[in-house]
């Protein structure tokens, strides 16, 4: 296994409303472990002003800064990755928490798979197909990017754990609440997130929504720093297969997520 790394709160007044299940899936009146009741955000299409409401509810952008700060975000959108490491090469271990700024993300990505990977960029020197259409040529029209122009998503799996650290260290962390942009995801009940605490408790499964050739948007946030690992689902297949009927390929985007605080 490979491993690949990057890059006041105030009230969440939104509606948690539709939130599908999923063979043990957090519904929308299900409260997960710990007493610790969730807000979700949930878009599909048009879902530029829930990231946006997402974003706010967690505070500021910190950037890449190599501290730990008391309040705010972090993002990563894969897009500062250089040719040399993106697909089909494996993204290193720590380009996502490294000791510098501004790849100081404290995000440690991890697959039972081969590695992680981000998508080529258009005019590489490699002349590699964007959007993993090295992988299957179909996904350079399947597939969308919702920041330009890179994506993400592990490769020989479709399970990505992601872990946070205090940005810049190995010292574990714990965020309040973590959310993404998938595209491609075209079976209900096939992409989700599922929250742990930092003794790997379960805090809810919650699914993705459906955006068949769109955008779909899940973030999850909690009224306190319990999040010390996602473990990400994309669709039901690794990449590969060309998605239809039977297969459902999904990809993913931007990662927005809590401050990163030292786990006690």
């Amino acid at each position: 296994m490979r491993r690949g790394r990057f890059l006041r709160a105030s009230t969440l007044a939104l509606a948690v409303a539709g939130v599908a299940t999923l063979g043990g899936l957090a519904g929308a009146g299900a409260s997960p472990a710990g007493n610790q009741k969730p807000q979700v955000v949930r878009a599909s299409g048009d879902i530029a002003p829930k990231i946006d409401r997402f974003r706010t509810s967690l505070g500021s952008d910190n950037g890449g800064a190599p501290t730990q700060n008391a309040t705010g975000r972090r993002e990563i959108n894969w897009d500062a990755v250089p040719d040399d490491l993106a697909s089909p090469n494996a993204l290193p271990s720590d380009f996502f928490n490294a000791t510098t700024e501004p790849r100081a993300r404290g995000a440690v990505l991890e697959t039972p798979g081969d590695h992680v990977a981000v998508s080529a960029k258009a005019g590489n020197p490699a002349g590699v197909p964007v959007r993993f259409g090295d992988i299957n040529p179909s996904y350079t029209n399947t597939f969308r990017a919702f920041s330009e122009e890179r994506l993400f998503s592990p490769v020989g799996s479709n399970v990505v754990n992601l872990h946070f650290n205090v940005p810049g260290t190995t010292t574990p962390a714990a965020v309040k609440g973590f959310g993404a942009v998938y595209t491609d995801v075209d079976h209900k009940e096939s992409a989700a997130f599922e929250y742990f605490d930092a003794k790997n408790k379960s805090l809810g499964k919650f699914a993705v929504p459906v955006s068949k050739n769109g955008y779909s948007f899940l973030g999850v946030a909690f009224p306190e720093p319990v999040v010390a690992r996602v473990k990400i689902v994309y669709g039901n297949s690794k990449l590969g297969p060309k998605d239809g009927k039977k297969y459902d390929v999904a990809v993913m985007d931007d990662f927005i997520y809590g401050e990163p605080q030292a786990q006690t």
